[in-house]
């Protein structure tokens, strides 16, 4: 039996969510900060997505750049979020950084917690 060979699924960073980080960094005055999206256990599905500034790159951090910024995943979050789309919405709900998750199989009301 001969092995099967995956091609890593990119994750995607939107022109919307890139300029708002583009945004909220000269807000902030420090050209070093990079968007973190994160996985953690939790939520009403089973898993919830964070997002935080941070100015370190890690060993294992996937790096995804547009416009200039950078979106960092850590490799255990990578895994869950890979073929996914981090975008930014403004809607009724509010203004936020959302994940498109092709791999969650269910999701809960607000959209930020899911499962696969």
């Amino acid at each position: 039996m001969e092995a099967t060979t995956y091609e890593p699924m990119a994750l995607k960073f939107s022109d919307a969510a890139a300029q708002k980080v583009k945004a909220l960094i000269a807000e902030e005055e420090n050209e070093n900060l990079k968007l973190r999206v994160f996985v953690t256990g939790g939520g009403c599905s089973g898993f919830e997505y964070g997002f935080t500034f941070d100015e370190d790159v890690e060993d294992d951090d996937t790096q995804v750049e547009n416009a200039g910024v950078a979106l960092l995943i850590d490799s255990l979050s990578y895994q869950y979020l890979a073929g996914s789309q981090v975008d930014f919405k403004e809607d009724l709900q509010g203004s936020r950084f959302v994940v498109n998750n092709p791999n969650a199989v269910t999701t809960c009301g607000c959209g930020n917690s899911f499962s696969i």
